[in-house]
């Protein structure tokens, strides 16, 4: 395709001995075969063994002038991760000093990709996850992984050298029977023509649903919440003629994370079902949130069952963010985990009432790889073992590699948590790329805009118009109203809309009224992003 040009393929592997080789065609090196089909349209890669071997690393070099006005985008690791356009003198942001010195207290690294993909620190290196564009003008390059489910396909932007690599995320593989190494796509055209014809070669149809709205209630009371509460914010939709979709129980129910079942007697006195059907006989859905990979330290969970937690090379439980008194991943490979999460959305979808789940956290399952599986093959277990377990109850995903749910749940969250100030508290600004923020949520909802209706229908996160509790001015809020609306497939608010003012009601129906097809350009001039629509104008600070 022109200026997109196949260099070289690049293998190292163990077969009893290190092997490093340079492919350009299909052929043989040591106990690997090695079909490759490499041109201006992609790259294909299977490795078939004799015997065994293990993976060390697989990447494809790729020629690509890259020009001065080119706009990059590159998806980042997984939900929360800051993803949006770049020039080309950029560079994507590493894991600094700060940050690592209290990894072993928060566990920032285990957020994103740190623990395992190197950032290079030069300008004009850039990288991302499963799929990336170069915009111009009206023309959009499209790369697009169609082999997620096999490990995750890292992609290098190099614009100081004029070339694109493609990595597999698969070191310690090992291979006993053929393996799909590299699988991606590239196609030019319009927007809409490019991303169609990318699902469509994943197999994905468009999702055909209808936007859905709801209430959630974690940006207003957090962890602060109880019967009484809930049944307050309840009371706040009665009088409106017309009910959301959902009305989901945020944290705060249990008594720790990975208690499922252990509900907080003070907070809940009669459980959690007395609640869904509250919820049902009002007019909405009954959604709840859960992690279910994960299992807090303090947890009983971590008291009795030690031996269900994820370990590493060293032996030690996996620490997996510093969420509530600290958090450790599940272990999916033990048949006891897989029976304790049946047990649980038994409860949670048949017993207790609820319908829609938000699970959070789910990168939990795929932060150690292990010899027979790439951290991409055990995000999409991990997937299908939750399809399974919720059959019956719609999935709203968070905290997750968007690829690993790409057609397979109804709704996903595209970007970070949104902060009750504009970009978040300011001490966890030089800390990770997956911080609660406002602002960056709004970035990572405009450029990850072409996944809803396609993947799934995207959860850009709540707006908020709400007076009090409140940092964001008014305009700030009403940007995030009118973005959120316009880019996502999921409109949920955690403010009691009832108490709305007359005019607050008029801007959430004049935003409701907006579709994506009301959105005109999205223009990025050095640190500021225009966003023009049908009816206006916004301007977003980098």
């Amino acid at each position: 395709m022109g200026d997109f040009r196949f260099s070289s393929l690049r293998l190292r592997f163990r077969d009893g001995e290190r092997r490093d080789a340079v492919l350009r065609e299909s052929g043989r090196v040591g106990a690997l075969s090695a079909d490759l089909r490499a041109d201006g349209e992609g790259i294909g890669l299977t490795l078939a063994p004799e015997g065994e071997a293990t993976l060390e690393s697989v990447s494809a070099l790729f020629d690509f002038t890259f020009r001065p006005d080119d706009r990059l985008f590159l998806n980042g690791y997984q939900s929360w991760t800051d993803s949006y356009e770049h020039t080309a003198g950029e560079r994507i942001r590493p894991l600094g000093a700060l940050p690592r010195m209290l990894d072993g207290r928060f566990g920032f690294s285990a957020y994103g990709d740190y623990r395992f993909t190197k950032t290079e620190r030069r300008r004009g290196r850039l990288h991302g996850f499963s799929y990336a564009y170069v915009r111009r003008g009206a023309e959009w390059i499209l790369f697009g992984s169609l082999a997620e489910d096999s490990g995750f396909t890292v992609i290098r932007f190099h614009t100081d050298r004029n070339c694109i690599l493609f990595e597999k995320e698969c070191a310690g593989r090992r291979l006993t029977a053929p393996y799909r190494a590299l699988s991606v796509r590239v196609y030019r055209g319009a927007e809409d023509e490019v991303f169609d014809a990318y699902f469509a070669d994943l197999g994905i149809e468009k999702t055909g649903k209808r936007r859905v709205d709801g209430y959630t209630s974690w940006y207003n009371r957090y962890q602060n919440i109880s019967e009484e509460s809930v049944t307050e914010d309840l009371a706040g939709f009665a009088a409106q003629s017309e009910k959301p979709d959902f009305f989901q129980i945020d944290d705060g129910y249990q008594t720790a994370v990975g208690d499922w079942l252990s509900v907080d007697e003070k907070k809940f006195p009669r459980g959690m079902a007395p609640i869904a059907e509250r919820i049902r006989a009002a007019g909405m859905t009954p959604g709840i949130w859960l992690a279910p990979f994960a299992a807090e330290r303090t947890s009983r969970l971590v008291a009795e069952h030690p031996d269900w937690l994820l370990r590493g090379e060293d032996g030690k439980p996996v620490f997996a963010g510093g969420n509530w008194s600290g958090f450790y991943a599940l272990d999916l490979d033990r048949p006891e985990v897989v029976s304790y999460l049946e047990r649980v959305f038994s409860a949670v979808i048949r017993e207790w009432g609820y319908r829609l789940l938000k699970l959070d956290f789910l990168y939990a399952a795929c932060l150690v790889p292990t010899p027979d599986a790439t951290r991409g093959e055990r995000m999409a277990k991990a997937v299908d073992l939750l399809l399974r377990l919720t059959e019956g109850a719609e999935i709203l995903a968070c905290g997750v590699p968007l690829a690993s749910v790409f057609g397979k749940v109804a709704y996903c969250r595209i970007g970070c948590d949104v902060a009750l100030s504009f970009d978040g508290d300011f001490y966890l600004r030089p800390m990770h790329r997956e911080r609660p923020s406002t602002k960056f949520s709004l970035l990572n909802t405009l450029y990850r805009r072409q996944l809803n209706g396609r993947a799934f229908l995207s959860d850009p996160d709540v707006f908020l118009l709400r007076d009090d509790n409140m940092e964001m001015t008014p305009e700030e809020r009403k940007t995030l109203l009118t973005l959120n609306a316009l880019c996502g497939g999921v409109l949920f608010t955690s403010d009691n809309v009832g108490a709305y003012s007359d005019e607050k009601k008029r801007l959430l129906r004049e935003a409701k009224k907006l579709t994506p097809a009301d959105l005109l350009s999205v223009e990025r001039e050095k640190k500021t992003v225009t966003v023009s629509y049908t009816g206006g104008t916004l301007t977003l600070k980098l």
